[in-house]
């Protein structure tokens, strides 16, 4: 009898350890472990969006360069950086899920060989991708009713911040790289500020390349946008070197109607720029630009 209820026991267990979820990733509709126990996190946003539903990583990469997740990582075994996993420290911590996307995104056949694997990159659309990213994780984890809450209140200040920023004029995104300007239009990695917003652009053709369009101060003096968006790539990476609000404080940037007005928004860049579509950092950017213009 008791050898009888051991195997029963076991063959249950089994049956729990490989029921699955299916969920939607960057390659497509996955089926993956379903509450899976040990979790690896190779992409920032998807840290973000797990930390907003007290999902804590067991192996996380770093560094992560956003203070506001430092918390999300504590106690976390280091697992090695975006770009470069540690595979002994992967393999050593046996994950039961693997969790890749955005600059991981290239490692993630090889993490496949150790564990099973989703590619969560964020990219072609931030805010569909994103939300589809928090549903995903709802269902992994069992939290379907806090992702909906999120994402109820994600698209409430959507459509707030859409609001304010109505009949506001054009608006141009640019990111500084210390004297180096570049911009991003509606097909950038920033440009569902344009989209999502209906923020209508000051330049319509800016040339969708992964690290934008580089330009010069008097291509942001002739685009004359009523609303300049900054980016600082190196205040997002903790580089030390000439800083947005330096480099744009010229005399051409100062003949733009953005300049005039007070609406240059210099958004704190590494939630966009290094967590882009994770839920908090979407959240965060939204009600940085509805401040900047509510206080201009």
């Amino acid at each position: 009898m008791l050898k009888k209820l051991a195997l029963s026991l076991s063959v249950m267990a089994t049956l729990v350890q490989a029921e699955t979820v299916s969920i939607e990733t960057y390659a497509g509709m996955a089926d993956v472990p379903l509450s899976p126990e040990k979790i690896a996190v190779f992409d920032v946003a998807a840290l973000d969006t797990l930390a907003a539903l007290n999902v804590s990583p067991d192996g996380v990469v770093g560094p992560i360069f956003v203070t506001y997740l430092d918390d999300a990582k504590a106690g976390a075994s280091p697992i090695g950086s975006l770009f470069e996993p540690d595979f002994e420290a992967v393999a050593a911590l046996a994950p039961d899920l693997i969790i890749a996307g955005g600059r991981s995104s290239k490692v993630a056949p090889d993490l496949a060989k150790i564990a099973p694997t989703v590619d969560m990159t964020i990219w072609e659309d931030t805010v569909g991708q994103g939300l589809a990213r928090l549903d995903a994780y709802g269902k992994i984890f069992g939290k379907e009713a806090e992702a909906q809450a999120l994402a109820d209140a994600f698209n409430a200040k959507l459509d707030a911040t859409k609001a304010s920023v109505a009949d506001q004029g054009t608006a141009l995104i640019v990111m500084t790289n210390g004297p180096k300007v570049s911009a991003y239009g509606s097909g950038g990695r920033f440009g569902w500020l344009h989209t999502a917003l209906n923020l209508p652009e000051a330049v319509s053709e800016v040339e969708k390349t992964t690290h934008g369009e580089a330009i010069s101060f008097e291509f942001i003096r002739d685009a004359n946008p009523d609303i300049l968006i900054v980016v600082d790539r190196l205040a997002a990476i903790g580089r030390e070197g000439e800083r947005a609000a330096a480099t744009l404080d010229n005399e051409l940037v100062h003949q733009t109607k953005a300049w005039e007005n007070g609406r240059v928004i210099y958004l704190d860049s590494g939630p966009l720029y290094i967590a882009g579509g994770g839920i908090q950092s979407m959240t965060q950017t939204l009600d940085q630009i509805s401040a900047a213009l509510a206080g201009s």
